[in-house]
């Protein structure tokens, strides 16, 4: 693969940090050997956030298409022409006005195959919402965009890989949406993207459960035993290697985890608490399941540190390189497929 990956960015909430992470993790020239940046966003928008935050010496090349971006180069097209007032650390309907913007028009040029992947800066998923965007978030919206079946919220760092069955969705409500299909559905696509996207060929999954201790024999609930026990049996009989359910508290807190290759939690915080932990801001989110390639930091707007020059880049420059890593690790399988004992040879190397 000669030509370099061009990765789009797209700028998230312009009242928060997205643009700091965004210039801070492309201020370092070196990494520009490895892909192309193509921001989506305003360069005036862009100088304020420069300023604001103290930050000398950088620029971005200005230009009209992908097409004329220059591979040595932060790129950015100018996505609007008009002035925007941003106000460091507000939550309003700029923020959000400009926010999908940005994000309309890389998704439209990553599903015209003009970029191979996107990362998107933090949203605030309130102030967002609009005619076009009505969605909880980023991946809900991905999903309409390509007419995925279902996706899966699969946050990954150097030591854990964690998914969940219920995404955005209020605890209340969690339980009713916890069915035998929805964590098989998960399942599926988390043993996919181990496979065809970190190129783990024989992935071993733990499945946490739902209430404290498992249900205890189903005396702290029986959704463990009714629901998901049945669920990780119907998986090993399609072939996945799934194992659990096992209680969330004791997983985390020894080093169970560290004998998986990922794990699927039942909803949003019994996953991603002790992912941002154990992740310690190297944190990624990927959207697993889509055709395209799309990635974020695990963190949020920021709103109570925008402007001061304290925002870590580090879990944005690490999404970055994960949606890189993804796109290679998929052309590598496109074109080994035509050399079958090429693949099972490489496929070995990699297991």
């Amino acid at each position: 693969m000669s030509e370099k990956i061009k990765v789009g960015i797209s700028v998230g909430d312009l009242n928060g940090i997205g643009m700091e992470v965004i210039i801070k993790s492309l201020m370092d020239s070196r990494v520009l050997d490895y892909f192309t940046p193509i921001v989506y966003g305003n360069t005036k928008n862009a100088s304020f956030h420069r300023k604001a935050n103290n930050i000398n010496d950088f620029s971005f090349n200005v230009i009209n298409e992908v097409e004329q971006a220059n591979p040595k180069r932060p790129n950015m097209i100018n996505v609007w022409q008009e002035d925007v007032k941003i106000t460091l650390g507000e939550d309003n309907e700029i923020g959000g006005k400009y926010a999908f913007l940005s994000l309309e028009k890389a998704v439209e040029d990553l599903n015209a195959g003009k970029i191979d992947a996107l990362v998107t800066a933090p949203i605030n998923k309130h102030n967002i919402q609009q005619e076009g965007f009505n969605f909880p978030g980023h991946t809900e919206y991905l999903q309409s965009k390509v007419n995925a079946d279902d996706v899966l919220m699969f946050m990954i760092s150097d030591d854990l890989r964690i998914g969940v069955v219920t995404g955005h969705v209020p605890l209340k409500d969690v339980a009713n949406h916890i069915t035998e299909e929805s964590i098989l559905k998960k399942l599926r696509l988390m043993n996919d993207s181990l496979k065809k996207d970190f190129w783990i060929q024989k992935p071993k999954i733990a499945v946490m459960g739902l209430n404290p201790h498992a249900g205890d024999n189903g005396v702290i609930g029986t959704e463990d035993d009714d629901i998901i026990r049945p669920a990780i049996l119907k998986a090993k009989a399609e072939g996945i290697l799934a194992l659990g359910p096992y209680p969330a508290d004791g997983f985390f807190a020894g080093d169970a985890f560290k004998k998986f290759d990922a794990v699927l939690a039942m909803y949003h915080d019994q996953g991603l608490i002790p992912f941002k932990h154990i992740a310690s801001r190297k944190g990624v989110n990927y959207t697993a399941g889509l055709p395209i390639v799309r990635t974020s930091p695990d963190h949020g707007t920021g709103y109570d540190i925008a402007g001061k020059n304290i925002a870590s880049h580090e879990s944005f420059l690490e999404a970055i390189f994960a949606a890189v890593h993804i796109v290679k690790n998929r052309k590598e399988q496109v074109e080994l497929s035509a050399n079958p004992l090429a693949f099972r040879k490489l496929s070995r190397d990699r297991d």
